[in-house]
């Protein structure tokens, strides 16, 4: 069950809080309920589900959009492991545009976070073999599909380790430039 929603600085982006049941056997928890949900959706349904899985410690995935007509809006929750989670708006006229909202995720605290259109998102594992499941509201496509770099200083995320393995797709992601007006929605 869903026992609280925390709304930040960033609009859109919400922090889940969720409820486990355990007893000797373990735990059990509901990861997502639309009904519980609805404000946040505000009518749009769940059309693709996926899961990332990383070896390394200090991996860095990210950081990446779908843009529009096929924008989407992410449910992001940490299965096995941590990470330290990162969105940055990237949305045209947003009043935080270019700004970062920075989150530890991890299989103990339950949390879910919610990243609205527009919004950039990515990674890094705090500790080997992590895995994060993705709700998804458009399905993918790669030709609407879009980054920025991880270590733009447009951005000034603290990532906490030392970034270690990133692709070779995520590295060459351009730097935001002074031409860059956002994305419009």
């Amino acid at each position: 069950m869903i026992i609280s929603r925390a709304k930040t600085d960033i609009k859109g982006i919400s922090l889940i809080e969720t409820e486990s049941f355990n007893d000797e056997r373990g735990m059990f928890a509901r990861l997502f309920c639309s009904s519980a949900l609805e404000e946040i959706l505000e009518g749009r349904t769940i059309k693709q589900i996926n899961t990332s899985y990383t070896k390394v410690k200090g991996s860095i995935r990210g950081l990446h959009f779908q843009g529009p007509p096929r924008s989407e809006m992410k449910f992001v929750r940490c299965l096995k492991g941590a990470v330290w989670d990162v969105a940055v708006d990237l949305r045209a006229g947003s009043p935080t545009f270019l700004c970062s909202f920075e989150v530890r995720l991890s299989a103990e605290n339950l949390t879910m976070l919610v990243i609205p259109e527009g919004v950039a998102h990515g990674f890094q594992t705090l500790e080997p073999d992590t895995e994060l499941l993705y709700l998804h509201t458009e399905f993918y496509s790669p030709v609407h599909e879009g980054g920025v770099r991880f270590d733009d200083p447009a951005f000034d995320i603290q990532w906490p380790l030392t970034p270690r393995e990133i692709s070779e797709r995520d590295k060459s992601h351009e730097l935001i430039n002074l031409d860059f007006d956002g994305i419009t929605l």
